[in-house]
Parts: C-alpha cells; structure tokens; sequence
C-alpha cells in the first residue's frame, strides 16, 4: 500500500521525509486476506478447504446441501494468513426459507474478499453453475476457477473442450484442473491466494484454523453422521441443536445434542429399530468429537418433532440460521 506522504521529487523538505519514513517503517511485514470458495451444491468446496487447511473445519457428505452455514478456515503459513470462507452452495431454488437463508449467507460471502475460488464440477455446467458465475462477475473481485474432481472424468480428452469453453465464459486470473480429495494443485492455489492477500496484521492468532466455536462444530458432527447414515430424504428435514457442551470434573465433556425433524415418520427412521441408527450415530460422532477435543467425551441424543422448521425464518434465525 502506498503512503499518503510518499516522497515524488528529490528536493523534498526533511519533514516531509521524517514523516515518509516514519509511515513506511509502519507498514507491517505481515499479510492476510479474505478467500470466498463459492460454487453451486455438491462441487467439492468443504473438501477443498479441509485439504488447504490441512484440517477438518467444514463437515462432509455426498449429499447435496451438507454445508449450511458460513464457515471460516485459517491458514497461517509465515507471515501470510488466508482466511478462507466455506459458503453454502448456491441454486436457483429459493422455495424454502432454509433455502433462501443459505443464498444470502453465500451471496453476502462474495462482497469484501480479496479472491474468489470458484468451484465447477469436472465436465459438468448447470444453470446453477451459470447463476454462480454472474454474482462472480457482478462483485468485480478476480476469480481463480478450479475444475474440481477431474480424477473423475472418465473421457479425458473431453477436459480440453470444456477448458476452452469455460474460458470464454468470462476473465479468469487462471483455470485450474483440481482434485479436492487427492490433494491435485493445492499448493498453486496457495501461491494465488498469497499473491492476493495484503500487508495488513493477522485477524486471527496464528494457531487458529477456524472462527467457529466447539459446540458449533459438535453439532455439525451430529449432522454429518445424520447426512451419512440417512437416506436420501430425511437429513434435509434436519437440524442439530446442542442444549450442554460442558466440562465435568471428572475429566469428561458432557454433550447433549437434539436432533430436531419435521415429522414422525421421520423421528422414528432416525431413531431406528430398537433404537440402533440412533447409537450408530452417536458412536460415529462421538469418536469425531474426541478426536477434535482431544479428550473422552460422554454423548446423548435426542430427537425431537419440530413441525415447519425449514419454512419458518424466525425459527431458522434462532438455530442459527442465517445469522452470520
């Protein structure tokens, strides 16, 4: 960043000088920035950000939609600190007030960042993906696109087509063929990323990989074994609430978590025969919250019937929805 009173001629007054230098010995020596990974459901964009942070943050699924919250990883690497934004992903379809809150907390994620990752899924262009790419060009921000997934893409000679057809859909700083799950050009991505960020002071103290809370993160395990364990239908009629996170003095966390659904049929596929997808849960999740704790932690789970939560903002706003 320039200093307002840079020195322009040779013939400068010595104040002017003193004060120039003095601005410049200010300047710190350290860099950070914002990093928006934006991209239509299901692309890959929680994998990707647990791969550059070296950490899981962002939970995972096949499922579409896993991600439902604004999510923040910090990766901290000498003097640079990019503070990357996982954002729900976004769609055209806005039906559901749980729907439209996701929109708005990945579209106000675009605004005020110093790079965009714009996530595709290998060969594929959908009017989700066309919808994205809009709100990408509208904020003016320079966007790396990355084709995630291209491990996947059976017909290879078919990338170079599509190459020169994303191309022309608008200016990219690069297009990068990636692959979240194997790890496949992360470090280029890094390189853009620390090209981007400015020389201001760390947001965040250099040990921190997230901006979310334990007890956030714990209900977002809960869900995430609720996304795995479930069929297709239910964990989208799905929330989790963590009523205690506490610390007991016999060395053990006591977390308490409610499952929340809109119907019975639905309360009775997860709480399963005699009880046994309940427990499947619980024991999945429990071994993910120890693992990030580090310590032994005591479980319970209940489910409980909440008839419209999904279409119901005010009852969103007060789970947490839409508040970031």
């Amino acid at each position: 960043m320039k200093p307002e009173n840079d020195i322009k001629h040779d013939n400068a007054p010595d104040s002017i000088l003193s004060e120039s230098l003095e601005i410049k010995h200010d300047i710190p020596d350290t860099h950070c920035g914002m990093v928006a990974i934006v991209g239509r459901p299901n692309v890959g964009k929680s994998t990707l950000l647990n791969e550059i942070i070296e950490q899981k943050v962002s939970i995972t699924s096949r499922k579409p939609q896993t991600t439902r919250h604004r999510i923040m990883g910090i990766h901290t690497e000498d003097n640079y600190q990019a503070v990357y934004i996982d954002t729900p992903g976004l769609h055209i379809d806005e039906k559901r007030a749980i729907n439209r809150l996701m929109n708005r907390a990945a579209s106000s994620s675009i605004g005020d960042v110093q790079l965009i990752l714009f996530l595709v899924e290998g060969t594929h262009w959908t009017e989700d993906d066309e919808m994205v790419l809009n709100k990408v060009i509208l904020s003016g921000t320079p966007v790396l696109l990355l084709i995630n997934k291209v491990d996947l893409v059976k017909d290879k000679e078919s990338l170079l087509p599509h190459l020169e057809f994303l191309s022309k859909k608008g200016k990219f700083l690069d297009i990068l063929p990636v692959s979240a799950t194997k790890g496949k050009n992360i470090d280029i991505i890094k390189k853009h990323v620390k090209n981007h960020l400015e020389p201001c002071e760390f947001y965040f103290p250099e040990d921190y990989v997230t901006d979310r809370s334990m007890r956030f993160l714990a209900a977002e395990i809960i869900r995430e074994k609720l996304m795995r364990f479930m069929g297709d239908e239910v964990p989208y009629s799905i929330t989790v609430e963590i009523e205690q996170f506490k610390w007991k003095d016999n060395g053990v966390w006591q977390v308490n978590g409610l499952i929340l659904v809109e119907r019975e049929t639905q309360k009775r596929m997860v709480i399963g025969n005699r009880g046994e997808k309940l427990k499947t849960i619980g024991r999945e999740a429990r071994k993910d919250m120890e693992a990030m704790l580090d310590n032994k932690v005591f479980l319970e789970l209940w489910v409980k019937v909440k008839s419209g939560w999904a279409d119901d903002e005010r009852a969103l706003r007060s789970l947490g929805y839409g508040s970031e």
